[in-house]
This record gives C-alpha cells, structure tokens and sequence, in this order.
C-alpha cells in the first residue's frame, strides 16, 4: 500500500513565499510614504483598518460565543467578469476560442464570498501562483443596499 505523502512543508513554504511577498510590500510602500512630497494628509495604512489582531475572547464588540462559527467553511470567489452567451455561440466554443467579459482591463477584481460582493482587488503573482491584493472593501451598508436592487 502507497502511504500518504504530507504536504505541510510544501503549504508552510507557500506561506512563507506570501509573507514575504506581503512584507517586500510593506517595506515598498513605507519606502514610497518617507520619500520627499509624500502625502502627509493620508493616514498610514496600519491606522486605517481596525486591529483584528486581538484574541476573539479579548474582543469586546464581538458577541458571546462567536468563536462557534468560525470554522464555518465559506466560497470565495474572484470574478474577472461576467457575459451572458447563447447555447449555440457556447456549443461552438472550442479550445483556443475567446470569450469578450464585461470586465475591463485594468480594472479591480470582484471578491465574493458566497455570491455576495465584499471587496475588490487586484490580482497579484507569487511563485507562479495567483493571489489577490484587497484595495477596496464593501461596507456592511453598501452590501445591504445592493441586496434591494
């Protein structure tokens, strides 16, 4: 019987290659921020979101037992557009075919979980791998709102 190989080093060395692509960011972007004519008018970016660093049982605002749905599996989507397609322009589709998204280029990424949009970025590459940077996350409001539409 074949045994299982582990793959825990090939995962803990991916996430090292991701904090070190976070931390080249970081260390860009302080970099750029203590050049000469920077903006002084914008906040630093580590003031900008609150600190979610803190253990839940520590965190005031969180309700009692909230720690219970954080396992809670959830699909996260990127979407780089949408089409609409009839069946006969689909069953001619082959391999090599283009299909035009309303999505433009250069234009943020559509981050969903479960189907509802929360934030949007743009798509970064780390050891030949996609990931996406967040640049913009969708309020709690905005979501409500486009729940009506």
């Amino acid at each position: 019987m074949a045994e299982e190989q582990n793959t825990q080093p090939d995962e803990e060395q991916g996430l090292d290659d991701w904090a070190a692509a976070l931390a080249e960011q970081e260390a860009a972007d302080a970099a750029r921020a203590a050049e000469p004519g920077a903006s002084d008018s914008l906040p630093a970016p580590a003031n900008i979101f609150e600190n979610f660093d803190a253990p839940i049982e520590k965190r005031p605002d969180l309700p009692p037992n909230f720690d219970m749905i954080m396992d809670i599996p959830v699909n996260l989507t990127v979407e780089l557009g949408r089409t609409k397609i009839a069946i006969r322009s689909l069953l001619q589709l082959a391999q090599g075919s283009v299909v035009e998204l309303d999505g433009l280029a250069g234009e943020p990424m559509d981050v969903l979980v479960n189907g509802c949009l929360i934030a949007q970025g743009e798509v970064v590459v780390v050891n030949d791998k996609f990931g996406i940077r967040l640049t913009d996350i969708v309020t709690p409001q905005e979501r409500i709102r486009r729940l009506h539409k």
